[in-house]
């Protein structure tokens, strides 16, 4: 029996919808779909792009070198690599605080080389950061603390009091509204710093080593926290040396190592198919 053919018009709709249909002889055609693009490749639900980005600092040292990777929406993601790999280098560039030597970096597709100086603290308050020392007002009080983050964008008495209720409840703060910093446990305090970082619902919130200074049972608690304002909409970028959590959570990580990125996995762990002597020295250097 003769192959069955396709009419001009079945091939031109065929190949507008991106489809190669390919016809053997006695059996019907079998539309076989276009590949998906590679993984890493930035499309409209990217919030960071890093494209070939390098760090060399006026010493001579290459905090960052080639950098290219990109992260979507409501992604998780966490820098794993021993200090001086890198981490703190991305932060600190997503944020402005220092400037590539070379290649792009977009947040939410603006380039951010192309953003003056005097817009930099506007910019700023789309993210939302949390650090490992806390960076709490001393003499005001958890309300105030959070609030402030809100003031800081214009926002008014009324819209404040409409929308930290439910920052609070969020972060476990409801009964310490009134305490100050230092009336709080390291792990409360961390909670207000994220909370803060949280209260104008940024679309992308950037944790470096947020849990450096905890113990483990708490450290257990702000990570549940990152990851329910993550569920929550937000895009979270976490730096750190916590392997347990790393390897309990099985999120995306990107491992640095001497300024390059030498894995980028989707559920990874903190490190893959590590050997004792690899273990040893990862310790030795977390340690000094």
């Amino acid at each position: 029996m003769a192959a069955p053919k396709l009419s001009t018009s079945s091939r031109t709709t065929a190949r507008r919808r991106g489809v190669l249909a390919r016809v053997r002889p006695g059996a019907d055609a079998h539309p076989v779909q276009a590949p998906s693009p590679p993984a890493n490749t930035p499309n409209a639900n990217t919030v960071v792009e890093f494209r070939g980005v390098t760090k060399r600092y006026d010493s001579g040292d290459m905090g960052l070198e080639r950098a290219t990777f990109a992260i979507d929406r409501q992604e998780l993601v966490f820098l794993v690599g021993a200090t001086g790999s890198g981490k703190s280098t991305i932060m600190r560039l997503l944020i402005k605080e220092l400037e590539p030597t070379e290649g792009v970096i977009r947040v939410a597709g603006r380039d951010l080389s192309q953003i003056e100086r005097a817009r930099v603290p506007y910019y700023r308050r789309n993210i939302g950061a949390v650090f490992q020392d806390f960076k709490l007002l001393p003499t005001r009080t958890v309300y105030d603390n959070i609030a402030y983050a809100l003031q800081v964008t214009g926002a008014s008495r009324k819209q404040i009091r409409a929308s930290l209720p439910d920052v609070l409840r969020l972060t476990g703060l409801s009964t310490k509204l009134h305490n100050y910093p230092h009336q709080l446990s390291g792990g409360e305090q961390q909670r207000v710093a994220v909370a803060r970082a949280f209260a104008s619902h940024p679309p992308l919130l950037l944790a470096d080593e947020p849990t450096g200074n905890l113990d483990p049972e708490t450290s257990i608690g702000i990570m549940q926290l990152l990851y329910r304002i993550n569920r929550a909409g937000t895009t979270v970028i976490v730096a750190t040396h916590d392997s347990d959590m790393v390897n309990r959570m099985r999120r995306r990580v990107i491992e640095l190592r001497r300024g390059r990125i030498i894995r980028d996995e989707a559920t990874g762990m903190y490190a893959q198919d590590e050997t004792t002597g690899d273990l040893a020295e990862r310790l030795r250097r977390e340690m000094r």
